[in-house]
């Protein structure tokens, strides 16, 4: 379902011209995002929780087809943030949006529209409107999407009125349309819509290249990823996951890493009862590596004390959150 699909539409490529063009995937936290990216792509190269905030990073996944190239930039979920990490990853969404050839925002039809949702809207109102919006989850029902609708005509209207004259851009109006990350409703017609509105040009990467995310990054954001889904609401923020040393032998990889918490009472958490806990994280963490490097990968991993790690802008910044 998409509207005004001329409001967006860059010239029609000539004989054998391919489109090429980088696009960012915004939103709150935990609509769907990654998701999202994960199954345009068909494989995984961002991860997944059902807990919020779950990309910490800007993470490129690159989809190549006879059509062209698009670059989509998966931002973290804008929230609101209590520390130095959580103002670092709203700084890295709402940036990513810049010199960008579409926005595609995404929202959850499944809960009420919230405070973030209002933000990223106007946000887009202001820069001239025109972006895509994704209604995402479908599958589950189609419960807010008027009330989404609606949300977006009334900050319109709020910033018609409030901002001075010549302040606001022309505004377009978006393009809407519903799509499911989980069973890949509406993804095709999604993607059509995004090559009709990237210019033509050469391929910006390797056609064989899925994503640009650095290899111990995604190997650090799979063992969290892992740690989340064990540790679920008992302190899931409060971890983060270093790579110290991949051993690239014949056949098979060695990875040494630790995990980060705050405070010393963390450590039992993250262990569980008799190490178990980490021990499961350490099993499905390889089991996950091994499928996605096609080679058996072995997991060591240590719990490290780092008292406010998350405020401490060096560790922030060797753990790649900060430029």
């Amino acid at each position: 379902m998409n509207e005004n699909p001329s409001n967006l539409a860059a010239p029609e490529p000539g004989p054998g011209e391919l489109r090429a063009g980088m696009v960012a995937i915004v939103g709150r936290a935990n609509v769907g995002k990654s998701s999202l990216l994960n199954n345009i792509l068909g494989e995984k190269v961002s991860i997944v929780s059902p807990i919020a905030q779950t990309t910490r990073n800007l993470i490129r996944g690159i989809l190549t087809e006879p059509r062209g190239q698009l670059v989509f930039l998966d931002t973290p979920g804008v929230h609101k943030a209590t520390h130095d990490l959580g103002r670092i990853m709203n700084k890295v969404a709402r940036s990513a949006i810049e010199g960008v050839d579409v926005i595609l925002l995404v929202l959850d039809v499944t809960v009420p529209p919230r405070e973030e949702d209002d933000g990223w809207m106007r946000k887009l109102i202001k820069l001239g409107g025109g972006c895509v919006i994704a209604f995402n989850k479908v599958d589950h029902g189609r419960t807010y999407i008027d009330a989404l609708r609606q949300l977006w005509d009334k900050a319109v209207k709020e910033l018609g009125e409030t901002c001075s004259p010549g302040f606001l851009p022309p505004l377009k109006d978006p393009i809407w349309m519903e799509v499911s990350a989980l069973t890949g409703q509406g993804i095709p017609e999604l993607l059509t819509l995004l090559f009709d509105r990237v210019p033509c040009g050469p391929l910006l990467f390797p056609a064989d290249v899925l994503t640009d995310y650095p290899r111990m990054i995604n190997i650090a954001d799979v063992i969290r990823e892992k740690l989340y889904m064990h540790l679920r609401d008992e302190l899931p923020h409060q971890v983060a996951v270093w790579i110290d040393s991949l051993d690239e032998q014949e056949g098979k990889w060695a990875v040494n890493g630790a995990i980060y918490v705050n405070q010393g009472s963390q450590k039992p958490i993250v262990l569980g009862e008799k190490g178990r806990r980490l021990r499961s994280v350490k099993r499905s963490s390889e089991g996950e590596l091994s499928a996605m490097y096609g080679l058996p990968v072995r997991v060591n991993l240590w719990i490290k004390v780092e008292k406010h790690w998350s405020r401490n802008f060096w560790l922030l910044k060797k753990f790649g959150y900060v430029e």
